[in-house]
């Protein structure tokens, strides 16, 4: 009887917990459509004025007199990330490759506190960094060779920092990913007559695939959200950028720049508040569709 009695119990406590883990579940799915909700309706003010395809497309940030273009500080925010997951994803995978499969444990104890010291400095820190050294460099030394004048507040200068910084995401992401291989894949492969490069680039990187995809989904939404770093070295200018040495205005050095001093004019409010909404949606049709491709390379690439 007594055993019935605890067995009872335990049923109970199990269900209780199954329940308690679904409720903080669906709080967390909650929050996202909250957030998202809470932005269209701060948006709606500015959605009622202008049309939707009117605030993407239109290029003319004339907010005193009522004009809202969207398009120059989507694009910014597009270039900006792109630029910075093209610099940070060759460096940070081969760094990994090296740290994972050929470096000593010398080399690991060194590099790893370093790239835990990278992954914690303030954003801002990384800006004053650009702002010191990556700004006067394309202006003075690289932009002359390619254009006439530059001011150094570009989008490649933008790119740089932002790849700076989720360099290190990235390196610790992909080793942790490569450490979970087994050992069985590149022994069997070095039996066949591999070489140490054949292994990791045939076996452990075809094997690692799916969280390859992962890390840089995450990478990329970090990227997309920077935005004291980029502010200070990307020029805030509201003009579409037509080269890496143009400046830009991403859509989280907008708001960051103008939300709080432009409080009085409702519109304008509406406007950044639309800003914050286009940024949300974009990560999320990101984020999904970077879901979708994932479940299919999963499939191909299953060893």
């Amino acid at each position: 009887m007594m055993a019935v009695s605890l067995l009872r119990k335990r049923l109970l406590k199990d269900k209780m917990t199954k329940s308690f883990m679904f409720i903080l579940t669906v709080l967390s799915l909650l929050v996202l459509v909250f957030m998202g909700v809470g932005l269209y309706m701060k948006s709606r003010m500015i959605l009622n004025e202008h049309s939707l395809w009117d605030l993407l497309t239109n290029a003319d940030w004339k907010p005193l007199s009522e004009e809202f273009g969207f398009l120059p500080f989507i694009i910014g925010t597009l270039a900006v990330t792109a630029l910075s997951i093209l610099i940070a994803l060759p460096i940070s995978l081969l760094s990994a490759i090296y740290l994972s499969e050929y470096a000593h444990s010398w080399t690991k104890r060194v590099i790893f506190p370093v790239l835990d010291i990278l992954a914690g400095i303030p954003s801002v820190v990384f800006g004053v960094w650009g702002t010191l050294i990556i700004v006067p460099w394309i202006a003075d030394k690289l932009g002359p060779h390619f254009v006439e004048y530059t001011s150094g507040y570009t989008v490649l200068a933008s790119g740089i920092v932002l790849g700076v910084m989720i360099l290190p995401i990235l390196v610790s992401l992909f080793i942790e990913i490569f450490t979970i291989v087994p050992q069985d894949y590149r022994d069997a492969a070095a039996s066949l007559g591999a070489t140490k490069w054949q292994i990791s680039t045939k076996v452990i990187l075809r094997k690692s695939m799916p969280g390859i995809i992962a890390a840089v989904v995450l990478a990329i939404s970090k990227a997309f959200g920077e935005t004291i770093a980029v502010l200070m070295v990307c020029g805030n200018y509201a003009e579409i950028p037509h080269s890496l040495f143009d400046p830009c205005y991403p859509l989280p050095a907008l708001i960051a720049n103008n939300y709080g001093e432009m409080l009085s004019l409702p519109l304008y409010e509406s406007a950044l508040m639309f800003a914050a909404f286009i940024l949300f949606f974009i990560i999320l049709v990101f984020n999904l569709a970077s879901r979708m491709m994932l479940q299919h390379v999963e499939k191909k690439f299953k060893l």
